[in-house]
């Protein structure tokens, strides 16, 4: 009989093409035009866990984009159960003329493949899938019980995500979870994340006059938005980037000596990582090592500000209203809700009485720590190790998966963050890329964490 990892082996040039076919469909949640293909890639998501061999799986509705459901229960009630979570959306392929080959149109170029969603997420929970079809292919079903939930709203913050997580408890039910979406350090050295940053998300609004007015007329004696704007966001930081609105650090869990050492044992190239962002140097709170800053503690960054004239030539113009998006990457224990309280409250205090302001909260999330030495864990460990040649390294990573902090309080579950991309991967920017080695190894690694948790017997 053949063994799971044989076949998964022998039809990986098949897996690459269905990949690309759900590549093709441009599931780009936050355009309203691209609805029709959201939920056509919900449904092919869903006719690929059938044909993988679920038994059940279906599309379900939501407030929004629709959830993908599945499950495969065959390994009975004595065998763990794991909930595998994913996305099917993908973000804008904005700036569109920066990609080399088109967004939608994947391209091989080496060993990598090109196409908005390739690692993020499409590629990654695509592993999953394939993973249970070698299974149903080779010896009948997994040897754990596995359930499936896929969103299409991550890209958009996951507004429905909760709400569906908690009138589906019981549907949802399981012993751990488990998710492919982050990055490993480099191709031979992986990397299991135990810790995420959460995200609070605004938008911030400044209004002066009713209408824009003549700079030369008016400029001087009325308060500019644009202006106002700036200086109130340049006042949130410090030189150094230390956030400066009070109450903000308050619920920042300190780093202690032992966990900084840990951080210190990252593999990490100074030089190729400012090569990889495209900056000449670091930049940030000096207390704090590179690793640190972007992995373990919180931020602040404007993510746009606009307002007035930006067309070509000049326009000598008091624009009305300004706009900024900012958002705040927290650690574990901020409460989203609560920054995003402290800065509205902020704001409002600094803001001179000559404009009026509005701070929208848009969305967030919490960030999350899960136990390194579970026994869900500690078989995450040894697939990787088994499947890369060399055991991974236990990391922090910067960005969020709120879902996370959801599945710990809803569910009472912990998660595996087993991811398969890159650093590079260039996740949310033009030439968007998965390296197609990861795709044949992540395959690999979750069949053999599946092999080895039902061995454990318990997570």
């Amino acid at each position: 009989m053949t063994h799971p990892l044989l076949y998964a082996h022998e039809h990986q040039p098949r897996f690459l093409e269905e990949l690309k076919a759900f590549l093709r469909i441009p599931s780009i949640s936050a355009q309203p035009v691209r609805r029709p293909d959201v939920e056509v890639a919900a449904e092919w998501l869903r006719d690929q866990l059938r044909a993988a061999g679920f038994p059940r799986a279906e599309v379900l509705p939501t407030g929004g984009h629709p959830v993908v459901y599945a499950e495969w229960l065959a390994a009975g009630p004595d065998a763990p159960t794991v909930l595998t979570y994913g996305h099917y959306d993908v973000q804008p392929p904005d700036p569109a003329l920066e990609w080399l080959s088109p967004p939608f149109e994947p391209t091989v170029r080496g060993e990598n493949l090109y196409a908005r969603g390739a690692s993020d997420d499409k590629g990654q929970l695509y592993a999953h899938v394939k993973a249970a079809e070698a299974y149903c292919a080779t010896v009948g079903a997994p040897p754990v019980n596995l359930k499936v939930i896929v969103e299409g709203e991550e890209e958009i913050g996951s507004p429905n995500l909760d709400p569906f997580i908690e009138a589906h408890r019981e549907l949802l039910a399981a012993d751990v979870a488990l998710i492919s979406d982050s990055h490993i350090l480099a191709p031979d050295t992986p990397s299991i994340v135990y810790a995420l940053r959460g995200l609070a998300y605004l938008q911030v609004e400044v209004e002066g006059p009713a209408f824009d007015l003549h700079s030369g007329i008016y400029g001087g004696a009325v308060n500019n938005p644009l202006n106002a704007l700036c200086r109130m966001l340049a006042g949130l930081q410090d030189a150094e980037g230390r956030v400066l609105i009070p109450g903000f650090y308050d619920a920042v869990r300190p780093l202690d000596a032992a966990e900084r050492a840990e951080l210190a044992r990252v593999p990490f190239d100074r030089e190729a990582w400012l090569e990889e962002a495209g900056v000449s140097t670091d930049w940030g709170d000096p207390d704090y090592t590179v690793v640190e800053r972007a992995t373990a503690r919180p931020t602040l960054d404007i993510n746009g500000i606009w307002g007035g004239y930006i067309e070509a030539g000049a326009k000598t113009v008091l624009p009305s209203k300004a706009y900024a998006k900012m958002s705040m990457r927290l650690v574990p224990d901020q409460d989203p809700a609560e920054i995003a309280r402290l800065v509205r409250e902020h704001l409002e205090r600094v803001a001179p009485p000559s404009v009026s302001i509005v701070v929208r909260d848009l969305h967030g999330g919490s960030g999350a720590i899960v136990d390194r030495n579970s026994p869900a864990m500690r078989a995450a460990a040894q697939a990787y190790a088994e499947a890369f040649g060399s055991s991974p390294v236990f990391v922090r990573e910067g960005g969020s998966i709120p879902v996370v902090a959801t599945f710990q309080r809803a569910l009472g579950i912990e998660t595996v963050l087993m991811g398969f991309g890159l650093p590079d991967d260039r996740l949310h920017s033009p030439n968007e890329k998965l390296y197609l080695p990861n795709f044949t190894r992540g395959v690999d690694t979750v069949i053999r964490f599946f092999d080895l948790l039902a061995r454990a017997g318990q997570v």
